[in-house]
């Protein structure tokens, strides 16, 4: 199965790695069926401070149909993250993984663009805390029930989290929803968690 993890402009690599570690471990060492797939608006998407990743495939190269979940890293407004996350196509991408009934799972402010999208109207999610809890606000003003002290929020097929402290937690949940508790379990074990 493929996971699709989507690198807004001004993405944290400190979440965009987990994602890729714990299904490569999966991959690799215990041979299940997980092959994560970057993608970005552009070849080449430049992450918060500055560090270029050249991803897989390019948006115009993707169709939700080929993959099983969608992965989506925060970022920083001031790297450019909001504008590529609250872009209309990607927004639809979005849309159509929930449609589909397919796992999201983000990290920190990545909750935004899922709120944008209009999947969370009613539902349960939580985004990054800190700062007084703007960006809280700003998810609760997209129709979302915030849950503001629980460190990952899972919703049906939606997980969301409120800081890069929750990266690698948030991956090896994604892990356990595509290939179940005992599978997931001797990966996390693997990697001294």
């Amino acid at each position: 199965m493929k996971i699709l993890l989507f690198c807004c402009r001004g993405f944290e690599t400190m979440e965009f790695a987990p994602f890729v570690d714990v299904f490569g471990w999966a991959r690799n060492d215990f041979h299940y069926d997980t092959e994560v797939v970057t993608c970005g608006f552009s070849k080449v998407v430049t992450s918060t401070f500055g560090i270029p990743i050249t991803v897989d495939k390019t948006f115009d190269e993707i169709c939700a149909d080929d993959y099983a979940a969608l992965a989506i890293p925060g970022g920083f407004e001031n790297y450019g993250f909001y504008e590529d996350a609250f872009d209309p196509r990607f927004l639809n991408l979005i849309a159509e993984f929930d449609r589909q009934g397919k796992y999201i799972a983000s990290i920190c402010v990545g909750a935004l663009p899922i709120g944008k999208s209009g999947v969370l109207v009613g539902r349960s999610a939580t985004t990054y805390h800190l700062s007084g809890g703007a960006r809280q606000q700003q998810l609760a003003a997209f129709g979302v029930h915030v849950i503001p002290n629980q460190r990952i929020v899972q919703d049906r097929n939606i997980i969301t989290s409120f800081c890069p402290e929750t990266a690698a937690d948030v991956a090896f949940r994604l892990l356990t929803c595509l290939v179940g508790k005992e599978k997931a379990s001797a990966v996390i074990t693997a990697m001294g968690y």
